[in-house]
């Protein structure tokens, strides 16, 4: 093998939140093998000499299989110098990197990785959620809102009823009702604040933050990728939009919350 990986997180979506290292690596890149979800305004970034292969997943689609990505990645290892494996958030959270860092390894090819901004922490931060919170939330716990092969959710659900713990579901649209009502069922307070948002940090970031049981009928006007943060914190992105419409706080967007949370 004459080539290194470069397992690299593109950050929410705002390409301003690109770590130096990963904007580095996009200019000096000679393949990059990309994501559906990475941010548009980052894909002018690359290298544009460098060889392009997107392999984004969509649901039923069955064209990019992960074990069709790992066989790319070793292919163009053995004919690039630097190979950019570019991935939206971070790499390591729910982005497939840990398997694909694995499969190199095996086959002996060197691998970097360039953390990025979770979809979690650029989202909630640029609607002004604190996703832990002093007097609120002592944790906070990211949670797939789907299981391998759609086989349905299958989480300790009792653990997640903790109110002084944020949660953050990542691809929970689909599976949103069900979520809902199971944590209701295990104790968690449908008047609970929670919020959806999609394409945060991008121009088309679109939210809306209601009581936890009202979630279910507004997920629908809302498409993959979208957040579901449920927690005490997410009353406060109330208090910072009042705070940005007063002059005392900049925020990265102009989008108002339809469904606000009594404080």
């Amino acid at each position: 093998m004459s080539g290194t990986v470069y397992l690299v997180g593109a950050g929410p979506g705002d390409p301003e939140l690109l770590t130096v290292r990963a904007l580095r690596l996009l200019q000096q890149a000679d393949a990059v093998v990309c994501d559906r979800l990475v941010g548009a305004g980052i894909l002018p970034l690359i290298n544009p000499a460098a060889q392009f292969h997107d392999v984004g997943k969509m649901v039923g689609d069955c064209r990019h299989r992960q074990e069709d990505i790992h066989q790319l990645l070793l292919a163009l290892a053995g004919s690039c110098s630097r190979v950019v494996r570019l991935k939206g958030g971070d790499p390591f959270i729910f982005g497939r990197g840990g398997e694909e860092l694995l499969f190199l390894s095996r086959h002996g090819v060197p691998v970097e990785v360039v953390p990025g901004i979770s979809a979690a922490n650029g989202c909630a931060a640029a609607l002004g959620i604190p996703l832990t919170h002093r007097g609120l939330a002592a944790s906070v716990r990211f949670i797939t809102g789907h299981l391998r092969d759609d086989a349905g959710l299958e989480l300790d659900w009792s653990s997640l009823v903790d109110p002084t713990c944020t949660l953050v579901f990542y691809m929970g649209v689909a599976n949103a009702a069900e979520i809902v009502a199971s944590l209701q069922r295990h104790g968690r307070g449908g008047d609970t604040p929670a919020a959806l948002v999609h394409s945060g940090t991008t121009e088309a970031q679109d939210w809306t933050v209601a009581p936890l049981r009202q979630i279910p009928q507004l997920v629908a006007g809302f498409k993959p990728p979208t957040l579901l943060v449920v927690g005490d914190v997410v009353r406060l992105a109330q208090r910072a939009w009042s705070a940005a419409a007063a002059g005392q706080l900049l925020l990265r967007d102009t989008a108002e919350p339809c469904a606000p949370v009594a404080a």
